[in-house]
């Protein structure tokens, strides 16, 4: 996952003022390709819920940044999450189930919505907050002096959560921070510089996935990293590929394309009839008389945006 128009995207906000706190990723990921950013801060104290750039990735109250991985099987193969910054740890929790709110018990996360986490304190009246640690697995304790990078524990489900991911949340003196405008009054404004040694790139949407199947996969089997295969034998019943995205927009155009050693077999396109957060779009084949031809498939996924493409995913698979 990487947007055609990164240079478009770029954080407007400057570098990081040496005499605030400067903050480096949360989690061990290559932001962009197996991890992204599903939330930020929402930038308007009113009813709307725009991110720090005027976008739609955010909503009503969210209080922090959320880093999210590909799917459950990222998840369970174990991500690090990673101290932004230095400091104390001053509070802490760990053991809460993984996966209750999205399975809709919200009882179970009631006043423990942040999940299984920590508190840093970093001086000056600055902390960093950490939620949703996959149970078991944080590393630390209350009263720790701990270096930035150091490994807190691994990214989760636990809490108030619906999808995997890290959500960072900073403060100071109480008050919470958009680290990525820290001093704006509201959306799109360029005030003074951001939180982060190295920003990370603005991206208003894209694909986290895209991958082939003999079916139209449920939206739980995509999210779970199990919709995908990696060949198909000539009798499967259809040739269906996928395309999971995030932050897509009324009006944005999913398109989809086949190709297979006799040329194109389908080109179709989606367009998005409303906001959703994530989402995913299919479309296929049903097999042909005689099966499928032995061969190499590619199958292109691309999302546009008013007419330009703000990302792609390309995947292959074999059919012998």
């Amino acid at each position: 996952m990487r947007a055609a128009l990164t240079v478009l995207c770029l954080s407007l906000a400057a570098p990081v003022a040496a005499s605030d706190l400067a903050l480096t990723l949360p989690l061990t990921c290559d932001l962009g390709e197996d991890c992204h950013i599903q939330q930020y801060v929402d930038a308007d104290p009113g009813p709307d819920a725009p991110d720090y750039r005027c976008g739609t990735l955010s909503y009503e109250a969210h209080k922090g940044t959320d880093f999210a991985l590909r799917d459950l099987s990222a998840m369970a193969a174990g991500v690090p999450v990673l101290a932004a910054a230095p400091g104390v740890v001053i509070a802490l929790r760990d053991g809460m189930e993984d996966g209750v709110y999205a399975r809709g018990d919200t009882a179970a996360v009631a006043d423990r919505e942040c999940g299984n986490g920590m508190v840093i304190s970093h001086g000056d009246g600055w902390e960093t907050q950490y939620c949703h640690l996959r149970r078991g697995s944080v590393q630390v304790t209350k009263g720790q002096r701990v270096a930035r990078g150091a490994v807190l524990g691994t990214v989760g489900m636990s809490g108030k959560s619906q999808f995997p991911h890290v959500h960072l949340s900073v403060r100071q003196d109480g008050k919470v921070i958009d680290p990525f405008a820290p001093k704006a009054a509201q959306c799109g404004a360029t005030v003074g510089p951001d939180l982060w040694q190295d920003t990370p790139v603005y991206e208003p949407g894209g694909l986290i996935a895209a991958g082939f199947s003999d079916s139209i996969p449920s939206f739980d089997a995509i999210k779970a990293g199990r919709a995908a295969v990696d060949g198909l034998a000539p009798d499967a019943p259809a040739l269906v590929l996928y395309g999971y995205a995030f932050g897509g927009q009324t009006g944005d155009v999913v398109e989809i394309a086949i190709d297979g050693p006799d040329g194109r077999i389908i080109a179709h396109d989606i367009q998005l009839e409303k906001n959703q957060a994530q989402l995913f779009r299919a479309a296929g084949k049903r097999q042909p008389q005689g099966g499928w031809p032995a061969g190499r498939y590619s199958g292109t996924v691309r999302m546009l945006r008013d007419g330009q493409v703000i990302d792609r995913e390309e995947v292959a698979i074999t059919i012998d």
